[in-house]
């Protein structure tokens, strides 16, 4: 079942369940995914009339980092209510994304990533980066993997 397919399925469950606040994020989750679709109709690109799961998953991985954020500024702010709701809005849509890769496996898919490309300098660090992109969208941070992927493009002594 595609990732659209799963949400709306999901969005009809919390409607008979009578589940307000999983609802609410259902809904925000399916506004953005339309919204996504409205501006690449609006780029003319008729093969692409709808966004596919690659970009399903990269609008969740970012509606995520934007509640992790929110959930941040709130508790410095004092306002402990609005960070839980945050939090309860991020366990939603984590449900759809993939399961997130840990410290170990991130490292060995960086290094199986510079082997496939070939990578052998800091000027090669694109090239990874978009490997890692095309087969690990939604499971890492690639705010953190870029360092990573840095070092260890440096620790061949050709930064």
């Amino acid at each position: 079942m595609d990732m659209r397919a799963r949400v709306n399925t999901a969005l009809k469950q919390a409607m008979k369940d009578k589940a307000a606040d999983r609802l609410s994020t259902l809904r925000l989750i399916n506004a953005a995914i339309k919204d996504r679709d409205i501006a690449v109709r609006g780029s003319g690109d008729e093969e692409a009339a709808c966004c596919g799961d690659a970009e399903v998953l990269a609008i969740l991985g970012k509606m995520t980092k934007q509640r992790q954020e929110s959930a941040r500024a709130y508790e410095e702010g004092g306002r402990l209510d609005l960070a839980e709701r945050e939090r309860q809005e991020i366990a939603v849509i984590e449900e759809f994304l993939p399961k997130q890769l840990d410290e170990d496996e991130v490292e060995n898919a960086v290094r199986a990533a510079i082997t496939a490309t070939g990578a052998g300098s800091i000027r090669d660090m694109g090239k990874v980066m978009g490997e890692l992109k095309a087969r690990y969208t939604g499971q890492m941070d690639f705010g953190k993997v870029g360092p990573m992927v840095k070092d260890q493009l440096c620790a061949t002594g050709n930064c």
